[in-house]
């Protein structure tokens, strides 16, 4: 039997956790549960759409129809390649970074992770309008300075990948630097010197001793990147204003918005997000395997 101090100590537990036990019931369950009984049913006008809507149950209908619309598989394929591309590039990036700020060589350290830190601190949203304005021809000042202005085709247009690609690196590579630094300046300093007077050079200290002791964080980040990704959302929505090449299901979160919205389809759209959250689970579990199994190794 539980001794008194035990009980005492699973009542304080509980009483801390039970905010957000019911915030996390609240916000994450009941929405999900919602949808998964949304998910099940379809409406349908009777008539002429003037005996109201009634609903029907369509089971796994909805999934079969959302799995078979090309729209919905050609936004995951964008996804994949906006992620084959953004990951590595943010996390070879902020690593970079990271390392060359913990290394000594650079100054004014502080005003560096400041001055990296502050597009994390724009909104998703306004960071979008920001880049919108900067990549219209005729608007932004960068593009006449490289001589595309009045009459020539915005780069969401030409290039939609890159495009997004470098609004998301813009806003998130001071925030995974921070992360990195952090788990740099956490490394034992004895490894630090030890390998130092083997006489290992700087490059090697950087590359073959303090990236591989930061693997969990680099692990981390990536596995936030990679479900970051996924949600795409924000970016192409506001480029979509300036851009022939995106197109209104150009992600998978674009089409669940279309179908709602749009389409007025509640229940392809809430079974479409459902399988939004089933591949984001999948890759974070397999990303979360592979970073353990390299740590092991």
């Amino acid at each position: 039997m539980a001794t008194p101090t035990i009980r005492r100590q699973r009542r304080s537990a509980g009483l801390f956790l039970a905010p957000f036990l019911t915030l996390f019931l609240i916000v994450t369950i009941a929405p999900l549960c919602y949808a998964a009984w949304l998910s099940l049913f379809t409406e349908q006008s009777s008539g002429l759409g003037l005996g109201g809507v009634e609903r029907q149950f369509t089971g796994l209908g909805n999934y079969a129809k959302a799995l078979s619309d090309a729209a919905f598989r050609d936004g995951f394929l964008t996804i994949a390649l906006y992620v084959a591309v953004y990951v590595p590039v943010l996390v070879a990036a902020a690593l970079a970074v990271a390392l060359l700020l913990d290394s000594g060589l650079a100054w004014a350290k502080h005003f560096t992770q400041v001055t990296l830190f502050v597009p994390h601190a724009v909104p998703g949203l306004v960071a979008a309008l920001i880049w919108l304005y900067l990549y219209t021809p005729g608007l932004s000042p960068v593009m006449d300075w490289l001589g595309q202005g009045h009459g020539a085709t915005s780069v969401a247009s030409t290039q939609p990948l890159p495009a997004v690609v470098n609004i998301a690196v813009w806003q998130w590579l001071g925030y995974n630097v921070v992360i990195f630094y952090a788990a740099l300046q956490a490394i034992p300093q004895e490894v630090i010197e030890a390998a130092t007077l083997d006489g290992v050079s700087r490059v090697q200290l950087a590359l073959r001793i303090k990236a591989p002791l930061i693997q969990p964080a680099v692990v981390m980040a990536a596995l936030f990147t990679i479900i970051g990704g996924i949600q795409l959302f924000n970016e192409p929505k506001i480029l979509l204003q300036v851009s022939t090449s995106i197109t209104s299901t150009w992600t998978p979160n674009l089409y669940t918005q279309e179908a709602a919205f749009t389409r007025n389809d509640y229940g392809l759209a809430a079974a479409a997000s459902l399988l939004i959250a089933a591949v984001a689970a999948g890759l974070s579990f397999f990303v979360t395997r592979l970073g353990n199994r390299r740590s092991q190794t």
